[in-house]
């Protein structure tokens, strides 16, 4: 083990590109790759570990300043979240997340800066690239443990490229590694249809070559398996409006019999029965039956969670209104209330985010208990994005069924149900947008899943993203910002000025120009 880790550090050391000042940060030290590594399949497995390790590095600089550069995990929660409406601003939020939230991003705006996902993909770029070397220099490394290899390294460059598209739109597509000086050349955006493209291309091949399991929960969770490539496979076929193929992504998963929902209440009223473990066997442990990919933050390395959520330091709180617009409260019996609700996803009392704070649905974190994990994808999204695609197939029926299995299992209060006709597309719609909000709350999930309802159809429901902006913006920009949102490129962030600056290839969204 302390052999991997060494090699993990200096795969770590010889790929990692943080200082430089060259397009997309992605300079490695010339020469020590190619001449010094990839010798061993014990490199290979270091550089993978480099891979994962890479989506959890920690963010650099002073928060507030210019020279910030986010975390990728801070960036999975800020590009999810940040215009959505389940969140607000705090004491300690910069400039810049408010005008993120309030539609007024610039080009100069911290959190356009996509340089941590380009940096993952790049370190997926050059195992893909130099792996396949090792093995003629080990004669103990095997095809198969190199096809398991690549697949883990396919998968995540496609989950990268599949926010940076949602999130950019027209984004650079590179897919060879850049190993010196001499790689770094200026590249142009490629179309968002052929950065999916790629996506389905990486990920199809990756799922040839997943393993089903590597014997262990943390590895099962933690890293790619068929399963996670299925999730990520049906994220973006719902994406691009293929429903399908998305139904049969699910399926695969849950065909699988390897996920299951956390038991969280059993009612039977005036019985009222509820999983006091829920809480802490989902988020607080994590690797639960439910999780398919986490990021395993430990008490090694934590989170950024704890800085941005807890009450004394906080940059984001849950919104005002997000007990009664969310979940709705039971006034005239305590006993009846949503697990997701007060104590799961938020605690209302002080409106702070709880999910990556609570260690019960009273309790906190210490500052060194901030190992929350990540979730990528849990079995209840597997079965709300089949309940989303089979209603656009027309299956109104079978998608209201698989909604109500996910609320059971929360006890979702009557208040909150639409009771929609099985024909009804447009309200079943509705009713699986709330249902992802309040089981996905502050789980990154918010604004990339009303931005695909709105643009479904040629912008055909763009009123959602209207309407949510009414509520998430305050009420003296509303105007401003709901006539800005009419034009689909404001849907987008802009491209970071310093990479403007570097890639002279590259040209600004058309909405920041």
């Amino acid at each position: 083990m302390r052999k991997i880790l060494i090699y993990a550090i200096l795969a770590l050391l010889m790929i990692n590109t943080t200082g430089c000042k060259k397009w997309l940060d992605l300079k490695p030290q010339d020469g020590i790759v190619k001449e010094e590594f990839w010798k061993t399949k014990e490199q290979v497995k270091a550089a993978v570990t480099g891979i994962y390790s890479s989506m959890m590095e920690n963010a650099s600089g002073t928060y507030g300043q210019p020279t910030y550069v986010p975390s990728l995990a801070e960036l999975l929660f800020v590009w999810g979240e940040g215009r959505a409406d389940n969140i607000a601003t705090a004491t300690f939020t910069s400039r810049d997340d408010n005008d993120l939230t309030t539609v007024n991003i610039q080009q100069t705006n911290v959190n356009a800066n996509w340089r941590p996902f380009y940096r993952t993909i790049n370190f997926c770029n050059t195992l893909i690239e130099k792996a396949p070397e090792v093995l003629t220099n080990d004669n103990t490394f095997t095809q198969a443990q190199l096809d398991q290899y690549l697949s883990e390294a396919k998968a995540i460059r496609a989950l990268m490229y599949f926010y940076l598209v949602r999130t950019f739109g027209d984004v650079p597509l590179k897919l060879d590694a850049t190993l010196s000086d001499e790689n770094i050349q200026p590249i142009a955006k490629a179309t968002q249809a052929d950065v999916l493209a790629q996506i389905v291309k990486d990920l199809t091949e990756a799922e040839a070559k997943a393993v089903t399991t590597y014997g262990d929960v943390a590895s099962d969770k933690g890293r790619v398996t068929v399963y996670t490539v299925n999730a990520i496979l049906a994220d973006v076929y719902l994406w691009m409006d293929k429903y399908a193929e998305c139904v049969a992504a699910c399926d695969k998963v849950i065909n699988s019999q390897r996920f299951g929902l956390i038991r969280g209440a059993t009612i039977n009223p005036p019985v009222y029965e509820y999983n006091d473990d829920w809480f802490n066997t989902l988020y607080f442990n994590g690797n639960s039956s439910e999780g398919i990919f986490e990021l395993q933050y430990d008490d090694q390395r934590l989170n950024p969670f704890y800085n941005l959520f807890a009450i004394n330091n906080r940059r984001w709180t849950a919104s005002a209104d997000i007990m009664d617009r969310v979940f709705t409260v039971d006034f005239t019996n305590d006993a009846n209330y949503d697990i997701r609700g007060d104590g799961g996803s938020v605690r209302a009392a002080t409106s702070t985010i709880w999910k990556y704070i609570g260690t019960t649905k009273v309790n906190s974190r210490a500052p060194d208990q901030s190992y929350a994990h990540w979730f990528f994808y849990r079995y209840a999204d597997i079965l709300l994005m089949k309940a989303e695609a089979l209603n656009e197939l027309g299956q109104g029926q079978p998608a209201l069924d698989l909604i109500y299995t996910v609320r059971t299992r929360a006890n979702a209060l009557e208040a909150t149900d639409l009771t929609p006709s099985p024909a009804d597309k447009n309200t079943i719609q509705d009713f699986i947008l709330l249902e992802r909000s309040r089981e996905f709350c502050f789980e990154g999930k918010r604004w990339f899943d009303v931005l695909r309802n709105a643009k479904r159809n040629n912008y055909q429901r763009l009123s959602i993203l209207l309407n949510m902006v009414s509520i998430s913006v305050p009420s003296n920009m509303q105007q401003s910002a709901q006539t800005k949102m009419q034009d689909h490129n404001c849907h987008y962030l802009p491209v970071y000025l310093y990479e403007l600056q570097t890639n002279k290839l590259l040209v600004q969204n058309p909405f920041y120009k």
